[in-house]
């Protein structure tokens, strides 16, 4: 009999393995499914992972398209990377994104037309504490009253959706627009844009904050203090009562830092590939954040590269849809194996697989 033993430390080897082991089981996972479809596995696998990168006839097109897709990604992860390393479980990042979308876009319709260098800083500051207060709803609830932020972010999220909605059809909707549901197109607007820096690179202002991001949450974890009191608490809360940290002010910190940056990611995304509040505006950016926050093993740089990869996926999958006519939930299924593999072959770390002798 097959049985799991508590490892006496975690394997330093199978923390490493477990990411690339997970994409493989992922491919093998995903392969079989488009089989199932009627695919050529071969063919979808190749598509998604090589295509975008190294074909002649999309890659031009698609390199600087996973640029545009991993900002959100990363930016997003980073924050719920640091409340997962201190327990602290942020599920709504969506509705954070969602917020910071709106209340940017709304700062800047509201000076519309004038143009004025000031415009865009305001709607980042904007975004950010949009993002920042809806964050502190559960944080504050969890302090408070000691409620569940899963839940009680989660459940957030479908509120946030439900301003969207609102907000597309009645205050930001467009009064040109013919009745239809939606903003005025930010990219049109030069004072509230989010255009890209570099031609033919993708890279706008989030992508750049996002990479900014990266270099200050690995110092913040590995040189500050308070990223001692993550780390700390993540591992041992009575062991983190001794070494000083008061919980009340890490929830706060680390809700409060994941929604500014989700609400960031938001903003930009709004004003620049987006271009519109919309009714269908959020993509499920802040809930593939999660994957993407574990593929990296809530590791700064980890991350970085699991938003690529994760990006690289978005936009094979597009390619896959319409070359071989695969269904976006199939594609959706294949990114959400990620995380199951990934789970699954993360128990490793901390148990081992022993064969246990049944009795006589």
């Amino acid at each position: 009999m097959l049985h799991l033993e508590p490892r006496t430390e975690p394997s330093r080897r199978w923390s490493v393995i477990a990411p690339p082991l997970a994409v493989a089981l992922t491919m093998l996972a995903g392969g079989a499914l488009f089989a199932a479809l009627g695919k050529n596995p071969i063919e979808a696998i190749r598509i998604i992972f090589w295509d975008p990168l190294f074909s002649d006839q999309f890659a031009a097109y698609a390199r600087p398209q996973i640029l545009v897709k991993a900002g959100p990604l990363v930016l997003i992860a980073l924050g719920l990377s640091l409340g997962f390393r201190a327990g602290v479980w942020n599920i709504g990042a969506e509705g954070q994104y969602i917020m910071g979308a709106i209340a940017g876009a709304a700062v800047g319709l509201a000076f519309y037309p004038a143009e004025h260098w000031a415009i865009f800083p305001l709607m980042i500051l904007a975004g950010g504490l949009a993002g920042w207060a809806w964050a502190m709803i559960p944080a504050l609830l969890k302090v408070r009253f000691n409620t569940n932020e899963i839940l009680v972010s989660l459940m957030l999220v479908y509120v946030a959706e439900q301003l969207l909605a609102s907000m597309a059809l009645g205050a930001l909707r467009n009064p040109e627009g013919g009745g239809f549901p939606g903003s005025r197109n930010l990219q049109q607007y030069p004072a509230a844009s989010n255009p890209e820096l570099i031609p033919g690179t993708g890279a706008h202002w989030g992508v750049v904050l996002a990479l900014v991001a990266v270099v200050a949450t690995h110092v913040l974890l590995s040189r500050h203090k308070t990223g001692f009191h993550i780390r700390v608490a993540g591992q041992s809360e009575r062991a983190a009562r001794f070494a000083g940290v008061v919980p009340a002010r890490l929830v706060v910190f680390c809700l409060g830092v994941s929604g500014a940056l989700a609400g960031l990611a938001g903003l930009f995304e709004v004003t620049g590939p987006a271009g519109q509040i919309s009714i269908d505006f959020n993509v499920g950016y802040g809930f593939t954040a999660i994957i993407v926050a574990f593929l990296g093993r809530l590791h700064p740089i980890g991350i970085l590269l699991a938003g690529l990869l994760m990006a690289l996926t978005y936009i094979g999958g597009e390619l896959a849809q319409l070359m071989l006519g695969l269904p976006a939930a199939a594609i959706s299924a294949f990114q959400g194996m990620l995380l199951f593999f990934l789970l699954a072959v993360d128990v490793m770390t901390n148990f081992r697989i022993r064969i246990r002798k049944g009795r006589g």
